[in-house]
């Protein structure tokens, strides 16, 4: 690994995506498409935290909806 990977000293952003999974990404960097920052900033080992905190329910958000529609019809 680089020692970029290794610095405790670099920002990242929490990310998520449209089906609500989230990443992390350097925060001084732009935000791939497709992804949307949360608002949370830090070293990596908080911003891993705060996802673990956050992210309770990790089925993508269109498996969920369809768990809904067909538990509805049932």
């Amino acid at each position: 690994m680089s020692d970029e990977y290794q610095d405790q000293d670099i920002r990242y952003a929490v990310v998520m995506n449209h089906e609500e999974q989230y990443s992390i990404w350097f925060a001084d960097r732009e935000i791939p498409a497709g992804w949307n920052e949360v608002g949370k900033t830090g070293t990596k080992e908080e911003c891993l935290s705060y996802i673990k905190e956050v992210w309770t329910d990790m089925r993508p958000l269109s498996l969920r909806k369809q768990m809904e529609k067909t538990a509805a019809n049932n």
